[in-house]
């Protein structure tokens, strides 16, 4: 159930109230019992439930630990045929 704002036409009191999609909209400020006017809002984004997402759940593999484990092949030594 969504929170909806509202705001006073007269006394400009603005409050939050609790309500379900399917309920009317409010019509009375609960400080001076003059009509209000639902506000526009941007919502809340995403609302994550449960344990939580880490940033350690999706990182990447580290590369460095393949190259190491991958040994390099060995240089023939190259013979000089000038100095031989």
């Amino acid at each position: 159930m969504p929170t909806y704002d509202y705001k006073c036409t007269k006394c400009q009191y603005t409050f939050e109230y609790f309500q379900a999609m399917s309920d009317e909209p409010l019509v009375e400020c609960p400080k001076c019992s003059n009509s209000v006017r639902r506000l526009i809002s941007g919502g809340t984004g995403l609302i994550f439930k449960g344990s939580g997402f880490y940033k350690t759940d999706y990182n990447k593999k580290d590369k460095t630990a393949t190259k190491k484990s991958i040994k390099p092949e060995k240089k023939k030594d190259k013979v000089n045929k000038k100095n031989v």
